[in-house]
């Protein structure tokens, strides 16, 4: 059963993400571990934050919905969690997947502010400093549905589907920048993690475009993890969110930057690029390449796709659905995208700026927790 609930951490690794373009919603995981009402187990059990994100796809119905974790420090050594659990959550914070902060303070609530997130929590926040909260679908906290499967109930109002938000102006300001922390090896705003992790090696890079946003002391732009004043190192590349679409559910976002164009496909390769193969039918691997098509943010702000494919893809303007109105692209054919344009590699597989889409229209998305049998899992965390 460890085994399993092992299997159910490297699930929820893959949807945390401290990127702004691509979180749905932030969360204190220390707050989290301790929903004891989700599942009858034990005090605190890093498995809850599973639990959670899959109630936030049900809700927003897509799959890969990526959250923005914070976690006091502490927590990295609260006996309350097993060993592992506290080793899982260092690696994530050692690798830049969540945030830890030597005390959260108010953290959670200012990057909801920046980013023009919901928080996912039971508490009902200071709506003195931060009158946001009182809008409807902001505040969305786990509660036990029926069957005991979770869901996210709204604190305030009806609660709408939790769609991003405009950010804040000063969220907006501070992201235009990239910025640089005096600590070498800050993984948020340096060059990486501490090189003597025994993570070290499994690390991947955070890159400028991808920062979090710092946090503010008395004005005054600050790493939240060491608590150091951040330099201003220029202005930061600008991103554009697409979402990929397969036979009407988005299964992932990914941004495309000024500073780097993605390759969709197949398998595209050197590991790179955005990977379609786990979601495509067996005619469509057969027709779409491991590197189909390549996007390219231009510095004018007008984002274009090239094929790069041996049987070409398509694009429908302004998402027609009429195929008489579909233009063909041809291999290394390029073509600039309207907003509404879809580009379509193979029938029902799709890519489009995400704010097109904003639900997926899938009933039951991919659960993190589809590794964990629940009656074995919860008698494990009993014990």
């Amino acid at each position: 059963m460890r085994f399993e609930v092992s299997k159910v951490l490297d699930a929820i690794e893959a949807r945390l993400s401290t990127d702004p373009a691509l979180a749905r919603a932030v969360v204190d995981l220390s707050e989290i571990v301790r929903y004891a009402d989700l599942d009858g187990g034990r005090p605190a059990s890093s498995v809850r934050l599973g639990l959670v994100i899959d109630a936030l796809g049900r809700r927003v119905a897509e799959e890969n919905v990526p959250v923005f974790v914070v976690a006091p420090r502490g927590l990295l050594s609260d006996t309350d969690l097993t060993s592992n659990e506290r080793m899982v959550i260092r690696r994530w914070a050692d690798d830049g997947k969540v945030e830890v902060v030597p005390q959260l303070d108010d953290r959670v609530f200012e990057v909801a502010e920046l980013l023009g997130l919901p928080v996912l929590t039971r508490t009902r926040g200071d709506s003195d400093r931060h009158p946001w909260v009182n809008e409807p679908g902001r505040l969305l906290a786990a509660v036990a549905g029926e069957g005991g499967t979770p869901v996210l109930m709204a604190r305030v109002g009806r609660g709408e589907p939790p769609q991003q938000a405009d950010r804040s102006p000063l969220g907006e300001r501070l992201l235009a920048r990239v910025w640089s922390c005096p600590e070498p090896n800050c993984t948020s705003f340096g060059s990486g993690g501490d090189p003597d992790s025994p993570f070290a090696d499994m690390r991947t890079y955070t890159s400028p475009v991808s920062q979090p946003p710092p946090s503010l002391r008395g004005g005054v732009p600050t790493c939240p993890r060491h608590g150091a004043q951040l330099r201003d190192a220029g202005p930061r590349a600008a991103v554009e969110v697409l979402s990929v679409r397969i036979d009407g559910v988005i299964r992932r976002r990914f941004t495309v930057s000024t500073d780097e164009p993605v390759v969709v496909g197949r398998a595209p390769e050197g590991g790179k690029g955005v990977m379609l193969g786990q979601w495509l039918t067996d005619d469509a691997r057969k027709w779409i390449s491991r590197g189909h098509v390549q996007f390219t943010l231009r510095t004018d702000g007008n984002l274009t796709v090239q094929d790069i494919s041996t049987n070409g893809s398509g694009v429908r303007p302004g998402g027609t659905v009429n195929d008489d109105e579909r233009v063909a692209l041809r291999r290394q054919e390029s073509r600039t995208l309207a907003p509404e344009d879809v580009v379509e590699l193979y029938g029902g597989v799709q890519v489009g700026r995400s704010k097109m889409w904003a639900t997926g229209g899938v009933v039951q998305p991919e659960s993190v927790m589809a590794e964990a049998p629940t009656m074995a899992l919860r008698k494990f965390e009993r014990g």
